[in-house]
């Protein structure tokens, strides 16, 4: 968060109004798991332990409420975006999920679902996974073989353009980058950008 950046690069997202944006660091941090009392309840925050989404999703549980705040491991209605993580990584973090004694779950993106929401995640991140291989037999970049993809029942999806950069992600791991490892982002949003026609959506 030190030596981030609040707001993306101009010209990557269509006009936003990002307001005033202070980078904040934590006051305690935790490696893979912390408990809390909030207002009486118990709160269980946890790192999976792969990365998914990015290098250090963090879910929220509320035990007693069987309630889970997902973040951006769950997305309802969108596409699940890896470039920053894992695709095998985020299929292994929804095998740990799926353990949780849980009715309710708040997305990152989207309204509030069931754990259904996950074996959605599954079909699409799986979806990637079979494009990526067939592209490396192909010879393909990940922006050719997104062009040539049918997205089927995730078209409907917004945020497509993100099959892009989740090729991106997909072939290099299937090239031997370790999960997590470093891929040229910058390429694969540049790439991500050409796929959309233009300035991608924001839907934060």
């Amino acid at each position: 968060m030190k030596q981030g950046f609040a707001v993306p690069p101009a010209g990557l997202f269509t006009a936003v109004d990002w307001g005033e944006i202070e980078l904040r660091p934590p006051d305690i941090t935790f490696t893979r798991e912390l408990t809390l009392e909030v207002g009486g309840r118990r709160v269980e925050l946890r790192h999976l332990g792969y990365p998914a989404h990015t290098l250090g999703d963090c879910v929220v549980y509320f035990p007693d409420d069987r309630l889970l705040f997902a973040g951006d491991l769950a997305f309802e209605g969108g596409t699940p975006f890896a470039l920053m993580g894992s695709v095998q990584g985020w299929l292994d973090c929804l095998r740990e999920l799926r353990l949780f004694d849980v009715e309710m779950v708040v997305p990152g993106h989207g309204e509030i679902c069931a754990m259904g929401v996950f074996d959605d995640v599954e079909r699409y991140l799986r979806f990637v996974l079979d494009l990526a291989e067939r592209a490396i037999d192909a010879a393909v970049t990940p922006l050719e073989a997104a062009y040539d993809a049918d997205l089927g029942e995730f078209a409907e999806w917004h945020n497509q353009e993100r099959i892009v950069g989740n090729l991106h992600r997909a072939m290099a791991e299937l090239s031997g980058t370790e999960p997590g490892g470093s891929v040229d982002v910058a390429t694969a949003f540049a790439d991500m950008v050409a796929y959309n026609g233009g300035p991608l959506a924001c839907f934060a």
